[in-house]
């Protein structure tokens, strides 16, 4: 700040501010444009909404079933607990019950997942409606006399699908030759298989709660009785693959306890039947080399004995344990036949393309402005057509 020769201090300039006027100015003349162009905005919106109300009318029906469940985790030792005093009045000691670790549920996802489930899913028998006899759910989606009508697949499989179409055509049925065959040395699928598994992937699903600790089993499928029973069926058959993979261990070692005690028991029972012969051969005989082969025979008879009997007892050890071992998935609420179908929600579907309509109509009333701005009279013609029909 300096003085002047009059001693006033000059004013300091301050750049000049936007007046709140011009933004309303703006927003006056955007809704004037869109006011102006009423019209072409609803004509945009009615047809979104046609296109809208003919996929609502026109898509497949699909119904949802479900059943949720609890799996039964933790080390299975409260379960034996009440066999132990009984086991122990027996003279066999249960011991350490465990029954190995826990399968966590976040890998049942995983296991439906995986080929085998999903072979075995596929071959599945479900009972529709329209078809007098139980099929396969392979049958069911590879075999289009038993697909209901479906317009818009049709038309997918004719306009994006048509490549495909006449790839298969051309190259026929060789290729599928013995490659579906479920009784293989090695897991392979076909290119069906393929495309069913995938298929059965994005309608059957698994959702795990983690704050409840529950399950969610779900099945869509485009009848309400075969949704029910295909969300059961999968629920049978992930309770065998979990309890397969649990229980595999101690099942190997009742395997192998089971063998030896059937050996021990085959050496226990010759041994007692040559205890036996020796005693009713040699009743009244008193020769010292008598006497040495009895008591031999009577030693190896006692250690066999006690060998079957120490067998005998951890078989009975295994077999707790195999059940022990054995997971339960809880059920705590069935799955149900649905009354009302999931799909299609056909009045968000009209919604949502109206919505739509109405965005793009509003979108390229701004676009069809700026580029006349742009381009001057070019787009006169153009805008006088459109926008004051």
């Amino acid at each position: 700040m300096t003085n002047t020769p009059n001693n006033q201090q000059t004013p300091i300039e301050t750049p000049p501010t936007k007046k709140s006027g011009e933004i309303e100015i703006d927003l006056l003349e955007l809704a004037r444009k869109l006011w102006d162009s009423r019209k072409f905005i609803l004509k945009v919106t009615a047809i979104f909404a046609a296109i809208g109300l003919f996929v609502a009318i026109f898509s497949a029906k699909e119904y949802t079933s479900s059943v949720t469940m609890v799996p039964q985790l933790g080390d299975g030792k409260s379960k034996a607990g009440g066999l132990a005093g009984l086991a122990a009045m027996a003279g066999v000691s249960l011991g350490d019950m465990g029954g190995g670790d826990v399968l966590s549920p976040t890998i049942y996802p995983k296991i439906m997942a995986s080929v085998p489930f999903q072979k075995d899913l596929m071959y599945t028998k479900v009972k529709f409606d329209n078809i007098p006899h139980e099929i396969t759910l392979y049958d069911y989606y590879t075999n289009e006399d038993y697909q209901p009508f479906n317009l818009f697949g049709t038309i997918k499989k004719y306009t994006i699908g048509l490549p495909g179409v006449i790839i298969k055509a051309v190259k026929g049925a060789n290729s599928e030759k013995g490659v579906g065959s479920r009784e293989s040395k090695y897991l392979r699928l076909s290119q069906k298989e393929d495309a069913i598994a995938k298929l059965l992937s994005s309608k059957v699903s698994l959702a795990i709660n983690e704050k409840e600790g529950t399950l969610n089993l779900t099945a869509n499928m485009p009848e309400a009785l075969a949704s029910t029973q295909v969300v059961e069926a999968t629920r049978i058959l992930l309770q065998k693959y979990i309890t397969d993979f649990k229980v595999d261990k101690v099942k190997q070692n009742l395997d192998f306890i089971q063998q030896r005690y059937n050996e021990a028991k085959r050496s226990f029972e010759q041994k007692q039947m040559q205890l036996a012969a020796f005693k009713d051969g040699n009743r009244n005989v008193i020769l010292a080399s008598a006497q040495t082969t009895g008591e031999r025979i009577n030693a190896e008879y006692t250690l066999l004995y006690s060998v079957y009997s120490e067998l005998a007892k951890q078989l009975e050890q295994a077999k707790i344990k195999v059940k022990d071992a054995t997971p339960v998935l809880t059920v705590v609420e069935p799955a149900v036949v649905p009354n009302i179908k999931s799909k299609p929600n056909r009045p968000m579907i009209l919604v949502v393309y109206s919505f739509l309509g109405f965005f793009l109509g509003v979108v390229g009333v701004f676009i069809i402005s700026f580029l006349y701005k742009v381009n001057g009279k070019k787009f006169e013609k153009l805008m006088s057509k459109t926008l004051k029909q």
